[in-house]
């Protein structure tokens, strides 16, 4: 079994796109970036969003497949339902 997520690892997880795209405030990427140097599972959850990302923009530059955008589109309503303030 691994370890309980807390709270401070649902909100790094739960904002890591934002994070990514740089749509926090400063003040709330500064906790998450601390968070993120304390905690080696959402390092590496971070890790691996940044390198999937990369490796899309590699690859996706001159044709984005029609199933990404839709994934990306669902994606992104699915975001804003459920986090509607942001």
């Amino acid at each position: 079994m691994g370890e309980p997520v807390h709270d401070e690892c649902w909100e790094a997880v739960h904002r890591l796109y934002h994070f990514l795209d740089g749509e926090l405030t400063s003040e709330k990427r500064v906790e998450i970036s601390q968070h993120l140097d304390s905690c080696h599972p959402c390092l590496e959850a971070f890790d691996f969003e940044a390198d999937l990302r990369h490796m899309l923009a590699a690859k996706c530059r001159d044709h984005v497949p029609e199933s990404l955008r839709d994934r990306v589109a669902w994606a992104l309503r699915h975001e804003q339902e459920a986090d509607p303030h942001r």
